[in-house]
């Protein structure tokens, strides 16, 4: 049997026995690939390798971007800005059928954007607008619902960490052309579900009780602007080349330390040493999650696994249409049961050749597998934007899921809107030059 199906099967075979026995996933990643390389290489070559393979893959500059990019997030989620963003958010959406969940929608794309973190903006939005929704008569499983389908928004409009993570394990295509590929499909995400919640609220009759004057949108208007000017500040020096996205997350930092201290004064100097830690513990995870994961990639690059893969695939249809159909399938299983980043780290090196193979740009090729893996995190079983957006919601999983079904119908019409239409995503990388 050929070296590429023996080392595959064993991979595959020692990762779903160890993760079934509840061994954390990094250390499943490490003890799979190294049994995969047993065949061809001594046991101490093996581990020595690996060993070597952790260090070299965590040795990387660009790498730093994602524990500061982490700790802004955390100090962005204690420092006042959630509220200030909803109200925002409510000013926009006005009067129009479903406001309040329009708002939550709106809020999360916004929050999301700031913090990087779709679980964050689950918890955050949930939480303060979701009472709001109660008493105006919401049924709270619609509710959950619009924030729950919504919150992932915030994994593909930039910055994320994510991002930086394929871009790393894909051979280093552009942050910044990633970075902006995302916006496009991240707005479309949001709007598909706005169209959604217009829908089912225009039928149910929700409607928003509360407006504003035009001195209070003003109002609401500056106090949001600092927290908008982030996005600015960041993603505007990144694409101006004034520093990379490396330096850009320690400016984030650095930002919304004195956005937080000293202008919302919303955390105090002893809550630092408890967001050092929960940020450092994150990065921690992340980190040592990248680290074996490359080992599994020298592995697969070793014994010509992906070659092999890409050879079956392509054997089973030469149009590229029906290839990219079944890919974004498996993507979707493996999104339900995989943690995006391990999901990136793991499948990328897979999927790349063979979209390669077929024309699909890089950046195109990220976009579209961030997006699938982000739907995963809404679904179970191991949804956590979804247990997120239940916990805070007050709500069951069961009765919630049911009303989530329409929004996953929007949402992957989408997808095959961003897989089948490249301009969607290439658009702006390619006006601002990146590709």
């Amino acid at each position: 049997m050929d070296t590429a199906i023996v080392c595959g099967l064993i991979i595959l075979t020692v990762l779903i026995l160890l993760l079934l026995a509840g061994v954390p996933i990094a250390a499943a990643l490490g003890i799979s690939s190294i049994c995969a390389i047993l065949p061809v290489m001594d046991a101490d070559a093996a581990v020595l390798t690996g060993a070597q393979r952790i260090f070299s893959g965590i040795s990387v500059f660009s790498l730093l971007a994602i524990p500061f990019f982490i700790l802004a997030g955390n100090i962005m989620n204690k420092g006042g800005i959630a509220i200030r963003l909803i109200n925002l958010a409510k000013v926009v959406t006005g009067r129009m059928p479903g406001a309040l969940a329009q708002t939550n929608v709106l809020a999360n794309m916004l929050f999301g954007a700031i913090s990087g973190s779709g679980t964050a903006a689950a918890s955050a939005m949930g939480s303060i607008i979701g009472p709001i929704e109660k008493e105006e008569g919401y049924d709270p499983n619609f509710s959950a619902a619009a924030n729950i389908a919504t919150a992932p928004t915030g994994l593909l409009i930039p910055p994320s960490n994510v991002m930086i993570t394929f871009s790393l394990v894909s051979g280093g295509t552009s942050v910044a052309a990633l970075f902006m590929a995302g916006y496009l499909p991240g707005i479309l995400w949001g709007l598909a579900c706005m169209i959604v919640i217009y829908l089912i609220a225009k039928k149910r009759g929700y409607r928003n009780r509360s407006s504003f004057t035009l001195k209070e949108k003003w109002t609401v208007f500056l106090q949001s602007l600092p927290c908008l000017f982030l996005i600015i500040l960041v993603i505007g020096g990144i694409i101006g080349g004034i520093f990379t996205a490396t330096e850009g997350s320690v400016v984030a930092v650095v930002y919304s330390l004195i956005l937080s201290l000293f202008v919302y004064k919303s955390i105090r100097l002893r809550d630092l040493p408890q967001i050092f830690k929960d940020s450092a513990q994150m990065t921690g995870i992340i980190i040592f999650l990248i680290g074996v994961s490359s080992i599994m990639s020298w592995v697969m690059a070793f014994t010509n696994i992906p070659s092999a893969v890409s050879s079956g695939l392509l054997s089973v249809s030469d149009n590229k249409y029906v290839l990219f159909f079944m890919i974004n399938v498996i993507l979707l299983v493996i999104g339900t049961f995989m943690d995006m980043t391990p999901a990136c780290l793991i499948f990328t090196p897979i999927f790349l050749p063979v979209c390669l193979a077929l024309g699909m740009n890089p950046v195109h090729f990220g976009i579209m597998m961030i997006f699938n893996l982000c739907i995963g995190t809404i679904t179970p079983p191991v949804g956590t934007t979804l247990f997120v957006g239940v916990r805070v919601g007050g709500v069951r999983i069961e009765t919630v899921f049911r009303q989530l079904l329409i929004y996953f119908a929007a949402i992957f019409l989408v997808l095959m809107l961003i897989t089948y239409v490249p301009l969607i995503s290439m658009w702006l990388p390619g006006l601002l030059g990146y590709v």
